[in-house]
């Protein structure tokens, strides 16, 4: 966890100040060298989110965005032109974040966890990351995290208090694959729990106050 520290902090700041300002790429767009718009500062961003290193997040499609692109095509098992076409992207947005997702996972984490340990605060987002790998869920964070009911967080408001750099380090490591929550699609307090029907599920492990479930 330390390894992220230094980058997660700046990236905070990073994230706070073009969060607004660009879109998410799309599907159907074909990114390489050469490209410069706000798609390709999404392409980067998503990369970074997930361990590849490109650089300054610029929005300027150079050698190492491109290198950073070769990397996860051979990871991913892509065919490796270095060129962000439709499938690359396609796959790339199944496996990362945008700046607005990444802000919304560190929200629910911060509101759901903020009393638990680091450990339990990747777990909650872990589950977020879990449940859009499930046929069971929305295919999208934001849909996830406000499926009526889901999280106690979006129903009572504490969701919209500010996360804090913890938090988004929680959502970070998340996002790149840290799962301590043992792959569970449900979580909750036993001590404040009222619905009869989640203690029916079966149990993975409990950290700190919450007890993770498939």
């Amino acid at each position: 966890m330390k390894r992220f520290h230094k980058w997660a902090l700046s990236f905070l700041v990073l994230c706070s100040t073009t969060l607004a300002a660009h879109s998410p790429v799309e599907a159907a767009t074909v990114l390489q060298v050469g490209s410069q718009t706000g798609d390709v500062w999404d392409l980067q961003y998503r990369l970074q989110s997930i361990g590849y290193d490109v650089g300054k997040l610029d929005g300027i499609y150079g050698s190492q965005t491109r290198q950073a692109v070769i990397r996860f095509q051979e990871d991913y098992g892509l065919n490796v032109d270095g060129i962000a076409g439709s499938t690359t992207i396609g796959i790339l947005k199944k496996y990362s974040v945008n700046a607005t997702e990444m802000d919304l996972l560190a929200r629910l984490v911060y509101s759901e966890a903020r009393g638990e340990s680091y450990t339990g605060q990747v777990a909650v987002a872990a589950v977020v990351m879990n449940r859009l790998q499930s046929s069971e869920f929305p295919k999208t964070i934001r849909d996830v995290i406000f499926q009526a009911g889901a999280f106690t967080a979006t129903d009572d408001g504490q969701f919209w208090l500010t996360p804090d750099s913890t938090a988004y380090l929680a959502a970070q490591d998340a996002v790149r694959g840290w799962d301590p929550s043992g792959n569970a699609l449900y979580y909750f307090n036993p001590i404040t729990a009222t619905s009869k029907w989640i203690w029916t599920r079966p149990q993975i492990k409990q950290i700190g106050h919450h007890i993770f479930t498939k």
